[in-house]
């Protein structure tokens, strides 16, 4: 078999077709029709007749992809290192959260606006999570009369 130069068609094919040199397929038997193509008519009647065709576009292999996720099954790549985003450290954001609402109840104390037994009461309330931001143990002491309501002038 002689070496026949199909590349003056297979650019001219892949102009027509729009798209890439690489995926134009052609016929290896009918190599010497193709080679005498220089038109895009020639090119446009060999596409026509299924000399010339298009080859689907390559995708990537997932087979690495099947392996990470194996691995993932058994609990590798899970760890601090691997998540993407924001950083939430919860341990961090409870200390900052449980401090506001502490020191909040210890000057409400020192006020004398609040009694020890209700400071403690609070206290608890405040270590066993019940409250979400200052905003709410403030709510919670309006709504249950603790504390009189704020008069902002």
């Amino acid at each position: 078999m002689i070496n026949v130069d199909v590349s003056v068609a297979r650019r001219l094919a892949a102009e027509v077709l729009g798209v890439g040199e690489s995926r134009i397929w052609i016929d290896p038997e009918k190599l010497d029709e193709v080679s005498t193509a220089i038109s895009r008519s020639d090119v446009r009647r060999l596409i026509k007749s299924g000399v010339i065709k298009v080859l689907p576009p390559s995708t990537p292999s997932r087979g690495r992809i099947r392996i990470k996720r194996e691995k993932r099954k058994k609990g590798r790549g899970r760890g601090p290192g691997s998540k993407k985003g924001p950083r939430t450290d919860e341990k961090r954001a409870w200390i900052a959260k449980v401090r506001v609402q502490r020191r909040y109840l210890k000057y409400l104390k020192e006020k004398g606006q609040i009694d020890p037994k209700t400071f403690r009461q609070l206290y608890r309330l405040v270590k066993g999570g019940m409250f979400r931001s200052l905003a709410h143990l403030k709510l919670y002491m309006t709504q249950h009369k603790i504390l009189k309501v704020e008069q902002h002038g």
